[in-house]
Parts: C-alpha cells; structure tokens; sequence
C-alpha cells in the first residue's frame, strides 16, 4: 500500500488562531497609543513574536528600552494564551476532521509543521492531537518558514521521503518552504496570494476524498 506524508500547518489551516494574535496585539499596540489594523495584521502572519513587535514600534514609529521590549512580548502571549484557554473543538476550521479521518482510514501518516510555540497546547484543547503521528512545532525548529526546515524535519519524524510528502499551507512562506522541500504543496486560502502552490482551495470543504485518494496512489 502507498504510504505518503501528509504535513498540515496549523494556524489558518486546522484552526483560526490569527484572530486572537490579533486581539493580542492589537491591544499591546493600544497601549502603546499605535493604532493596529486587520491589514497590518495580515502582513505578521508566519513572522516571529519579535519581528512581529519591532514591526509594530516601526508602523507606529516608536522606540522602547530592551527591558520595555521583553516585557511587552511577554504580557501579549499572555493574552494569546488566555484566549486559546478557551478554545474547544468547534474551532477546527471546516471539513478538517473529515479529511484527517479519512487519512487514518486510509493508515496514511500524518504530521504537524507549525511554528506556534503552542501547537501541542491548542491540538489538546481542540481534541485532535492524537489524530497526529508526530508533531513538529516552533519549539522544534530553528530557522522559519519559507525555509523548508520544519518541513524536512516532520518528513523524517514520518519516515517519509520528502518528496513523497504533501503539504497544507495557508502562507506564502509555508508554501515555499513546501516547494523548497520538494513536497506536493497545497494551498488552502486565496489563489491569488498562493498561486506558487501546486493546488489551491478555500478550503477543506473543496477538498474530494477522490482528491485526498489521487494523492495517495500517485
């Protein structure tokens, strides 16, 4: 039987955790009197904590002592944390839980490749951490995506070649890190922004089990 890899991110592809990264930071630049919007929110997704803060200082053009800096980072995934605190499992975004179950049915492996710091913690809390056969996440990995290390190193925990591993991704980054890494990418989200993937849908509920089953065979 053909065994393949298949790795899911998961902010913006199992759950929608960027709008509590929103809310987060939002109320950090708030109280730094910067004011945050949905677009420059869209320009962190898949970037650092840090990268993410000196972004905001620069957007509101402000500088803050290292101390003030640290304790920033600190108090905002506080806030994240307390938010995901009270995620359950209707978070999982649409048709996921159809598409992993089918994966197990068909005995297909199956990893995470996440730069969230907190993967392990949202999968419990969403109830889907047993779905996963290896679990690769920020604290596992030290370069980011688009570089395909995460990528590299949840094939390996699979013990699958990389090209024989498919990719969910909802980041122009993830997907070059994908590509990078010689594995089927697929996009889920705008075709538009992720046009480098091999395949693009809105979202799982266009994804087919005949689909899911050509990827496998081939």
């Amino acid at each position: 039987m053909n065994k393949k890899g298949f790795i899911f991110d998961l902010d913006g592809v199992i759950v929608d955790t960027a709008k509590y990264h929103f809310l987060a930071w939002k109320k950090l630049a708030k109280s730094l009197g910067i004011n945050f919007t949905e677009e420059e929110n869209e320009q962190l997704k898949g970037v650092s904590r840090i990268k993410s803060l000196e972004k905001i200082l620069a957007w509101g053009n402000k500088t803050i002592s290292q101390d003030e800096f640290t304790a920033l980072m600190a108090n905002k995934n506080t806030e994240y944390l307390g938010y995901i605190a009270e995620m359950d499992e209707n978070e999982i975004l649409p048709d996921v839980q159809r598409v992993l179950d089918m994966l197990i049915a068909k005995k297909q492996p199956i990893s995470l490749g996440s730069a969230s710091k907190n993967a392990r913690t949202i999968l419990d809390r969403v109830n889907l951490r047993s779905h996963f056969n290896a679990i690769v996440d920020g604290n596992d990995v030290s370069k980011a995506k688009p570089d395909p290390e995460v990528f590299l190193v949840a094939a390996n925990a699979l013990s699958i070649k990389p090209e024989a591993c498919i990719v969910f991704e909802d980041s122009v980054a993830g997907v070059q890190a994908a590509n990078a890494a010689n594995m089927v990418s697929i996009g889920i989200g705008s075709a538009t922004i992720l046009h480098e993937a091999n395949f693009v849908f809105n979202d799982f509920t266009e994804i087919s089990d005949e689909f899911l089953n050509t990827l496998i065979t081939n």
